[in-house]
């Protein structure tokens, strides 16, 4: 795609603006500037969706208001509040990254995208996404809405648009002056087109299918956690976890036997004499 002109920077510029003047969204996570319940906020987007989000945003926040609770809270606790959410290692790194902040940053969330990489379950967008929406930083990064508004304005005509393509054009309309702004109103701008066009995100290069939640093995782990979280201190055996639920007896001795020693080594278990149970 050749450099785009400035007047086509400009008139995309104005549709994104005029939207969000007339469809902003209101949503917890805009309304603070806390670095640490920005955090939370981005790591609970990842893979999940804004109506999914909100409510666990303000529950997981009245569990854990601050990130010194939250490094002080047993991983059980912080895997409690997170049910429903999905994808139970966000939960475990957000858990891990308190820890981190607290003890090698005195409770302060980093400031540059370099040292936010270095904790645990961020990676460049998320960093970048801190910095813009807790600090103000002008920086370019690109997530699914991001993707999705520019493809629609800037390749139409195209598929297969690798995000390598599209960072050039995240830089030449970044508002420098309102970085947050913006980045809400692209947010706004991309989520509108989901619901209104042919999803342009699927013209990405990057663009996947997720797979089915049901019959997957990540059912059966999230079935085993909670479980255990019901279980509280007791704990339960392999046979125990087998006769609580057919879905796990479905998938048979072997396999459960694996995912348990899976949620051991990644630190969401502790074993002892075949009895399993949350780690504290």
């Amino acid at each position: 795609m050749p450099p785009a002109s400035p007047e086509a920077v400009e008139v995309f510029r104005s549709e994104v603006w005029r939207h969000y003047e007339e469809h902003a969204r209101d949503l917890p996570w805009r309304r603070t500037r806390d670095a640490y319940r920005i955090v939370v906020s981005e790591i609970m987007l990842q893979q999940t969706q804004v109506p999914r989000v909100v409510p666990k945003y303000g529950e997981f926040l009245q569990a854990f208001p601050t990130v010194e609770f939250l490094a002080a809270a047993d991983i059980g606790a912080v895997l409690a509040v997170w049910q429903g959410l999905g994808y139970n290692r966000r939960a475990l790194a957000l858990h891990r990254l308190a820890g981190v902040v607290v003890s090698e940053h005195a409770g302060v969330i980093p400031h540059s995208v370099e040292e936010l990489q270095r904790l645990p379950g961020i990676g460049y967008a998320t960093a970048a996404a801190v910095c813009v929406y807790a600090y103000e930083q002008p920086l370019a990064f690109i997530e699914t809405n991001v993707r999705t508004a520019f493809i629609h304005f800037f390749f139409q005509e195209c598929s297969r648009v690798s995000d390598a393509e599209l960072l050039p054009l995240v830089e030449l309309t970044l508002d420098r002056e309102r970085p947050r702004d913006w980045y809400y109103a692209l947010m706004d701008y991309g989520a509108r087109l989901k619901k209104t066009e042919p999803n342009p995100g699927r013209r990405s290069a990057h663009h996947t299918v997720q797979s089915p939640f049901a019959g997957s093995r990540r059912q059966a782990r999230a079935l085993v956690l909670r479980l255990l979280l019901q279980a509280c201190t007791g704990g339960l055996s392999l046979d125990q976890l087998l006769a609580a639920d057919e879905t796990l007896a479905t998938r048979g001795r072997h396999e459960v036997a694996t995912i348990l020693s899976t949620l051991v080594a990644e630190g969401f278990l502790t074993s002892e004499k075949g009895c399993f149970r949350v780690a504290s």
